[in-house]
C-alpha cells in the first residue's frame, strides 16, 4: 500500500509550511488536525500525522502500544520499511477523518493510556454532545 497519496503529501507539507511560518513570525504554532492515520494491522501501534517536512519526517502522535502515547517525529521511510507477519506492512486508514486538534487526541490518549481507547472516548463524547444539543 502506498502510505501517502500526492494529495495527502501536499496537505502535510502545507501544514508544515504553516507551522514554520507561524514560528518565523513569532506566533503560536497552530494546533493542527491530523491528516492521516497509520496503523499496524497485526498490532497496537497507531500514528496520527499532522505534517511532513521536506525530508519525509512526519510529525504527530505516536502510540506504539506500550501505554505511553507521545507527540513527536517519525520517519515515513521507516514506516514504509516495516515488514510484519504474513507479508503485511504498516497501513493507512483509508476512512480516517481527523475531527479534533492533535492536542485533544494527545491529551485523551495520555489519560486513557491508548490512542485507540481515546478515540473511542472522544467520538462517544462528540456524539453525546451532538445528540444532547
Amino acid at each position: 500500500m502506498t502510505l501517502l497519496t500526492p494529495q495527502l503529501r501536499a496537505q502535510l507539507r502545507a501544514n508544515d509550511a504553516a507551522r514554520r511560518e507561524a514560528f518565523s513570525r513569532g506566533e503560536r504554532e497552530p494546533d493542527l488536525v491530523p491528516v492521516v492515520r497509520f496503523f499496524n494491522p497485526v498490532g497496537a501501534a497507531t500514528w496520527l500525522t499532522t505534517e511532513m517536512d521536506e525530508d519525509g519526517v512526519l510529525f504527530g502522535l505516536a502510540d506504539l502500544g506500550f501505554g505511553c502515547p507521545e507527540i513527536g517525529s517519525f520517519s515515513l521511510v521507516e514506516l514504509e520499511s516495516i515488514r510484519l507477519p504474513f507479508g503485511l506492512g504498516i497501513e493507512r486508514d483509508l476512512l480516517f477523518e481527523g475531527h479534533f486538534a492533535l492536542s485533544v487526541y494527545a491529551s485523551a490518549a495520555r489519560r486513557a493510556g491508548s490512542l485507540l481507547q481515546a478515540e473511542r472516548f472522544l467520538y462517544q463524547a462528540a456524539a453525546a454532545e451532538k445528540g444532547g444539543a
